[in-house]
């Protein structure tokens, strides 16, 4: 025991001393270090409204394009861009070119590789500590600080959880999801269904992980929604066939974005179209191309295609390419029958992990079913409708069937809303955490760090090492931001027309082809980052919804998942020798 106490004793100071000199590094930086200003260009699908007017959509709006100015009379292009020392006279500004091309041009600067401090800082102090909260508070102080912010509460937290997107997830997470596992939990409709599904269909630890595979790749939207479904779907199940929170944490991850980086029929294509306009490239002229473009590369998606069948193999109980950490859960479980690590802390807390049904209460297996196909038929039919998930309407629309049913079967009022208070207190740590996670993603996108690190490319490359080079990068982005779609934002629009170049200084015999495998490695590497990054939303949700710790999910899922994204690069750089 003393040896454990000295080691904890000294990652603290370790983690202590690591902060502190980053907060020094970050006055300097703001105060010492100079902004390298560079333009960022972005292009809709623009289009005449009823009234006549020039408009575009975006996230689902549709809304007003600006006064157009010639692109060589912009103040904020990249020439007079190089010539701000302190801030652009612009925030945004809509340019017409000399092709006749509209853009919405935008300023972004970065620190040059000062830029990845935050990011740096946050998942070493994970890493060290196991505490992700006060890691992600450090990751803040630092950003915070670089960017001349000292007062963090007003300034930097409150404003940006005070946006759409943070509003939202802190209702679907911890009113919605909270609230509706916390009347599963007082029903005991999870229990109900896990006994269900073990009594007809599963046997053992891997019929559940095939089940849970299967519905990872049945609900191939990606992203959170799919984490947040399958999670709370299969825990109930897989916990009763005594599956380590480990391997069902990686089951859950990857296949969520992995999947739906194959399986495209989902909100990606619309959102990742808009940032691949090339000029002069035929091919990516009009959002149909576009679209077209991305389905045409799906072939060349090898990192989610092997992530999916590695988390298969591994539900075959096939474990040669899982790493020690997954091999050593799984005989954890066989040996003792614990699911987590010996000192794990958990997401999910106690509230969700016992039963309070009441004495004469009897749950059916259908009061979980029915609610989840209220969740999914709702989600199907927005997106249909909307052209995007209505995710919060399905969350809610399962929870409110949850409670009718609960009452309809003679629970009473009070009963229900003591599950669902539960629940919220169930599910408030990890909401904490995501919060967090969302200002340090904003803060790292800010400050540059992946403008930085895609900016640092040249077109003088060898073309067969530019897939590979795109995609360490975007690993890298996106780890440090934990976030897939804001590294494309970043990405795609410097990494596109660089392809190009390269493809043409070369004289590449196939461009379109080397294009589209460029185009692969961008969106197939930053999944790879958020996937592993202990700053993601979709890792927070994955340990959470399982019931694992996030820095042992963290550290049991980057072996496999790396082995992936090696093969994959393998992969990337033989289709650009052989066929390019």
């Amino acid at each position: 025991m003393p040896i454990n106490v000295n080691l904890f004793s000294n990652l603290n100071r370790m983690a202590l001393f690591l902060l502190i000199a980053s907060i020094g590094a970050a006055l300097y930086i703001h105060y010492q270090v100079d902004k390298t200003w560079l333009e960022q260009s972005y292009v809709y699908n623009i289009y005449d409204n009823q009234q006549g007017q020039k408009v575009y959509r975006y996230k689902g709006k549709e809304l007003l394009v600006g006064e157009l100015t010639p692109y060589q009379q912009s103040a904020i292009n990249q020439q007079q861009l190089a010539k701000v020392t302190d801030k652009p006279a612009l925030e945004q500004q809509w340019v017409v070119d000399h092709q006749d091309q509209i853009k919405l041009l935008k300023p972004a600067f970065h620190y040059g590789l000062w830029s990845l401090l935050p990011a740096f800082i946050t998942i070493a102090l994970c890493l060290i500590t196991r505490e992700p909260v006060t890691a992600l508070l450090g990751g803040i102080v630092v950003g915070a600080l670089m960017l001349g912010e000292f007062d963090l509460t007003d300034s930097v937290i409150i404003p940006n959880l005070a946006n759409e997107g943070a509003v939202g997830l802190l209702l679907l997470y911890l009113w919605l999801l909270g609230g509706l596992l916390g009347i599963w939990s007082k029903t005991g409709a999870a229990q109900a269904f896990a006994r269900h599904m073990t009594e007809h269909y599963v046997k053992g630890p891997r019929s559940a992980k095939l089940v849970s595979w299967f519905m990872g790749v049945l609900f191939f939207q990606g992203g959170t929604m799919s984490t947040v479904l399958v999670g709370t779907t299969v825990r109930p199940l897989a916990d009763k066939a005594k599956v380590s929170h480990e391997e069902m944490s990686y089951i859950v991850d990857s296949t969520a974005s992995p999947i739906a980086s194959v399986i495209a029929f989902n909100a990606w294509p619309a959102y990742v179209q808009a940032l691949l306009f090339v000029p002069g490239v035929t091919f990516l002229a009009t959002e149909a191309d576009r679209i077209a473009f991305f389905f045409a590369s799906i072939p060349f998606s090898f990192y989610g295609i092997i992530a999916v069948i590695g988390t298969l193999l591994l539900s075959l109980d096939i474990t040669t390419f899982s790493g020690k950490k997954i091999r050593q859960a799984r005989e954890r479980v066989l040996l003792t029958g614990e699911l987590d690590a010996p000192g794990a802390k958990p997401l999910s807390a106690k509230e969700l992990k016992s039963s309070m049904v009441p004495p004469d209460y009897r749950a059916h297996y259908l009061e979980f079913i029915l609610p989840l196909a209220a969740l999914v038929l709702t989600a199907i039919m927005t997106f249909v409708l909307f052209d995007a998930p209505k995710i919060n309407w399905a969350f809610g629309a399962a929870l409110l069937l949850s409670a009718f049913i609960a009452l309809a079967k003679g629970m009473s009022l009070m009963d229900v809303m003591d599950g669902f208070g539960n629940g919220l207190k169930g599910v408030v740590v990890a909401s904490v955490i995501l919060m967090l996670a969302v200002v340090i993603g904003t803060l790292s996108k800010e400050i540059g760090g992946g403008l930085y690190l895609v900016s640092q490319l040249g077109e003088q490359l060898p073309f067969w090492a530019l897939p590979v080079i795109l995609q360490l990068i975007t690993m890298v982005i996106a780890f440090s931001t934990g976030t897939s779609w804001g590294t494309y934002a970043v990405a795609f629009p410097l990494a596109m027309p660089l392809a190009w170049a390269v493809a043409q200084s070369q004289q590449l015999a196939n461009p379109e082809l080397f294009m589209m495998v460029c185009f692969a490695t961008v969106l197939n590497g930053s999944v790879y980052g958020d996937q592993c990054s202990p700053i993601s939303d979709t890792t927070i949700l994955s340990s959470m919804t399982t019931g694992c710790d996030l820095m042992d999910h963290v550290k049991s899922q980057i072996v496999p998942a790396t082995y992936a994204a090696i093969f994959a690069g393998f992969l990337w750089t033989l289709t650009v020798l052989l066929v390019a």
